[in-house]
């Protein structure tokens, strides 16, 4: 079949590779975000699909918009049959969606209806999922809400972060999609509506989205922390002579029996820094000091002269 790819994020790559690959499908353009500034020097950067896209030689066009006329009379020369689209950034409008033969697909990281929106994998960890999973879902006006064609579930581990899922549900996608256009190929769509009263939303994270609250109990300080990695990143600020500073969170361990105000630091020593919650505690392994090299936390406390009483803000 021939296919237009849609996507930006690097969790749509290993589906685009998949299709480059493919001996029975044809990728006739790739839709991607324009280059956009990043980093301390803010260089013009491609995202990861157009990257995938360059290496195999596939024409990409990078719209501000996607909704325009223009656009539109684009996809209507490439004749793509089916629009396959993940993690692109932008809502697509009716006209678009009927351009394609068959229709639109979306591969999204979640198990639909829950966690309808962008930041649907720190979610499921910051809520304690047991599972997570890829949708691949029949593509209407609504935000995630057209019809489910496939999905396969995935168990979360018990030390996930959302990097770690973010890859591994990068890896499950290309297997589902082949698998719903096969079907396709062979005239089986299904078609399975959304239950609207099961449905969740789940907003766009920002950087701020990543300060952790020590007031509520450490299973969910935890959580969250895990649930920030590798962005936006956890973090506090610490109070140091008159100065705060920012520090980031990235490896802890559970513990119950500290007791403390939220945000105290309880104790220092070779094992970590450990820090009281709303209930329990967490002992700090690695951290990254504002303006440092991300170090072990007895290292950083030992650097900084950090003392017991101080707390995390």
């Amino acid at each position: 079949m021939r296919i237009l790819f849609t996507g930006t994020g690097e969790i749509g790559v290993p589906a685009l590779r998949a299709l480059l690959e493919s001996e029975i499908h044809h990728v006739v353009g790739v839709i991607t975000q324009p280059d956009r500034a990043a980093g301390r020097h803010q260089e013009l950067l491609a995202s990861p699909v157009k990257q995938m896209a360059f290496l195999h030689h596939v024409s990409v066009y990078q719209p501000e918009k996607i909704n325009t006329t223009a656009v539109l009379e684009q996809i209507n020369y490439l004749k793509p049959d089916i629009m396959v689209v993940c993690a692109y950034g932008q809502i697509l409008k009716s006209p678009i969606l009927k351009s394609p033969r068959v229709g639109c697909l979306n591969l999204h990281a979640s198990l639909l209806p829950k966690y309808r929106g962008s930041s649907c994998i720190q979610a499921a960890i910051k809520n304690g999922d047991a599972k997570s999973g890829m949708t691949v879902m029949w593509m209407d006006e609504g935000l995630d809400t057209g019809d489910i064609f496939l999905q396969e579930e995935l168990k979360l581990a018990r030390d996930e972060t959302a990097g770690t899922l973010h890859d591994r549900l990068a890896s499950q996608g290309p297997s589902l999609l082949l698998s719903a256009l096969d079907l396709i190929g062979k005239g089986k769509t299904i078609r399975k509506a959304q239950s609207t009263s099961q449905a969740t939303y789940v907003k766009k994270l920002s950087k701020a989205d990543g300060h952790v609250d020590w007031n509520f109990p450490q299973v969910e300080v935890e959580a969250h922390i895990r649930s920030m990695i590798p962005w936006p990143g956890a973090f506090n600020f610490l109070n140091m002579d008159g100065e705060k500073k920012s520090v980031k969170i990235f490896q802890t361990i559970i513990s119950n029996r500290a007791k403390g105000s939220p945000g105290e630091i309880l104790r220092i020593d070779e094992h970590g820094i450990l820090v009281a919650a709303g209930e329990g505690g967490l002992l700090l392994r690695e951290v990254q000091l504002e303006g440092r090299k991300r170090m072990k936390a007895d290292e950083m406390a030992r650097g900084i002269h950090l003392t017991t009483g101080m707390f995390l803000e």
